[in-house]
């Protein structure tokens, strides 16, 4: 029996080309041999966002049709959005009931994005408990199988450590999940920092081909290199890094070479990764233009994934209701 696996992403913004890289291709490589749930979480976009959430179901459908656009299955993952299957909140609020304060004021990201997120104020029982609300988008599923990066064993941690002290206080319902270790690559925004909405330093997958080209063109890269003349190191140079995730091996040996040489420019570079860029996200924007046209299809999957993902949700639920005997 194929393992299940599950995973969520917050519909903040647009999605852009470092969410390819960083979770996308892997979703894709995932549904070929596990049960996957994919969904999209716009109730944790609430935890930080509460105060704007004009477009937060305009970026959820966007997302979604970027997922399908990058080759995500509708036949073989179950894709679906978290506020449309009311168990996640139900299963939240009564892990919330049994889950210590103290673990959640050590969750390492809770102090981070209090100090480094500014202009909003994250003093929120719902940033505190966000953690729970995940263990309940992870257990609800009864996921084996939870696709992360070495930075989030933490929260994954914290989930299981919930699981097991439900099992323990009622009696055994969820398996503890298992992180499933992926290499995520460092993918630089235009500005040399990590690519991220937050920074508006992206290249999103709805970019059309002039856009591209026209944000690598600004893309930082090796400070040095002041003049055409000067040799480079392509080790500090972003434009470099973003070619590791695109190019061909050989296109990668022959920038770094002729980069430290001065045998090549920044802006023969840039072009020569804008190529790429191009050429692996034509497949992707022929899919979105084909999904433009089928507005239906997209409401079909919504509707598809939301039975599927509510009739396993219900089932827990019931358990979980029969564990605690209430309800």
């Amino acid at each position: 029996m194929a393992k299940r696996v599950l995973s969520g992403m917050q519909p903040s913004g647009l999605m852009h080309v470092g969410n390819l890289f960083g979770a996308l291709d892997n979703f894709k490589r995932l549904q070929t041999d596990h049960e996957c749930f994919y969904f999209i979480a716009d109730w944790h976009a609430l935890s930080t966002n509460y105060e704007d959430t004009a477009r937060i179901r305009e970026y959820a459908r966007e997302m979604l049709v970027d997922w399908l656009a990058a080759g995500l299955d509708p036949e073989r993952s179950t894709l679906f959005i978290q506020s449309r299957v009311p168990e996640h909140a139900i299963l939240h609020l009564l892990l919330s009931m049994i889950t210590p304060v103290s673990w959640l004021e050590r969750n390492p990201t809770y102090k981070e994005k209090q100090e480094n997120i500014e202009g909003r104020d994250l003093s929120t029982y719902g940033f505190l408990g966000y953690p729970v609300l995940q263990t309940a988008d992870i257990l609800l599923y009864k996921g084996d199988f939870v696709p992360v990066g070495v930075d989030q064993l933490p929260h994954l941690e914290l989930s299981r450590e919930i699981a097991r002290r439900f099992n323990m206080l009622y009696r055994p319902v969820f398996p503890e999940p298992q992180a499933l270790l992926t290499e995520i690559p460092k993918v630089p925004g235009t500005d040399g920092r990590k690519m991220s909405k937050s920074y508006n330093n992206t290249i999103n997958l709805s970019d059309d081909e002039p856009t591209v080209r026209a944000k690598l063109k600004t893309m930082v890269t090796d400070p040095a290199r002041i003049r055409r003349t000067d040799k480079g190191n392509p080790e500090i140079c972003p434009v470099f890094t973003l070619h590791k995730s695109i190019s061909a091996q050989p296109v990668i040996d022959q920038v770094n070479r002729e980069c430290r040489t001065a045998a090549i420019g920044c802006i023969d570079c840039k072009k020569i990764l804008a190529d790429g860029l191009v050429t692996l996200l034509t497949p992707t924007w022929e899919k979105r233009r084909e999904l433009a046209q089928k507005p239906k299809f997209v409401d079909e999957v919504i509707d598809a994934g939301t039975r599927k993902a509510g009739a396993v949700a219900a089932k827990t639920i019931s358990e979980v209701s029969e564990a605690i005997r209430v309800g």
